[in-house]
């Protein structure tokens, strides 16, 4: 019977194979001649421009490139469940954490040009300006059309970047993205709840999205082992490409890419300042960690 996890995990071997070897020659001949290391994006957490503004001010404090303003989290409001008193079975044991509920909030109780506004006065690095809808696992509550107008102001407001989703009609993208030219970058992504496909779909999902944006941006539930795997093999084969590229996955082993992101060639790794053992379970990493991770790997002094 053939293993369908022959592939990926054969070529994941082969790419730890390599990781020893240039880990090693990274450490003797120094990263800053060798190998360059991503820009490192923190998405600023909380659902007000306020606990925005203090997740920035630490990003800046932690040496990171530039934050992404989630413009869409500032349409809910988060509802954290109350502790749960411990049972006799699961006392001593450590507290399973409770995600927030999102609470969607009216169109008109953001004031979008004081938001704007306040990003650029307040936050010191580059800015991504998102806006993600529903349907790619954000909380804008209204139409396509009033989201549109969303990312054209906010890309009037002058910031370094702006992602926008692969799925935006062709004509309505053209317009977002002569506004943007000359002076904001454009992030092309593509943000999946579904598993990820082979790895040679991938690719070619990157490849067409090429033409889209500065930078390709793909992200997936990773789904287990297998999704992850798919992620780190596409991420290999585009390891030399010019497409500036960043891939990751949401879930367990969604965070390989970003960890072994200045061997896969990634252009953008997205962290957090978020501390705790649950990030590992969604893939993600604290800016911190990411840093630490990279200098015992060898990437960085």
């Amino acid at each position: 019977m053939k293993n369908r996890h022959f592939r990926p995990f054969s070529v994941y071997c082969m790419i730890i194979a390599e990781l020893r070897h240039t880990t090693r020659l990274n450490r003797i001949l120094g990263s800053s001649g060798w190998m360059e290391l991503p820009l490192v994006c923190v998405v600023l957490s909380g659902c007000t421009v306020d606990e925005m503004l203090k997740d920035a001010a630490l990003a800046t404090a932690s040496g990171a490139d530039l934050v992404e303003v989630r413009l869409d989290r500032l349409w809910v409001r988060e509802v954290f469940p109350e502790p749960e008193e411990p049972s006799e079975e699961t006392r001593g044991r450590r507290n399973e954490r409770k995600e927030p509920d999102y609470i969607p909030q009216a169109l008109d109780s953001v004031d979008l040009n004081s938001v704007l506004d306040s990003f650029k006065q307040g936050v010191e690095l580059p800015v991504i300006l998102t806006c993600r809808p529903i349907s790619q696992g954000g909380f804008f509550p209204g139409t396509e059309e009033e989201r549109l107008n969303v990312l054209s102001e906010g890309i009037k407001s002058g910031p370094s970047w702006v992602d926008l989703e692969a799925e935006i009609a062709e004509k309505s993208r053209k317009k977002l993205m002569k506004l943007a030219s000359g002076n904001t970058k454009v992030i092309c992504s593509l943000h999946s709840s579904e598993k990820p496909p082979p790895s040679g779909e991938i690719i070619g999902d990157v490849e067409e999205m090429s033409e889209m944006g500065d930078v390709v941006k793909i992200c997936y539930s990773t789904g287990g082992t297998e999704g992850s795997l798919r992620l780190f093999e596409a991420a290999w084969e585009l390891k030399n490409s010019e497409v500036r590229n960043s891939i990751m996955g949401l879930g367990s082993g969604g965070d390989w890419t970003r960890i072994h992101a200045p061997l896969l060639g990634q252009y953008m790794v997205y962290s957090t300042m978020e501390v705790g053992w649950h990030l590992a379970y969604k893939g993600k990493i604290n800016r911190s960690d990411l840093s630490t991770a990279w200098e015992l790997l060898g990437y960085s002094n």
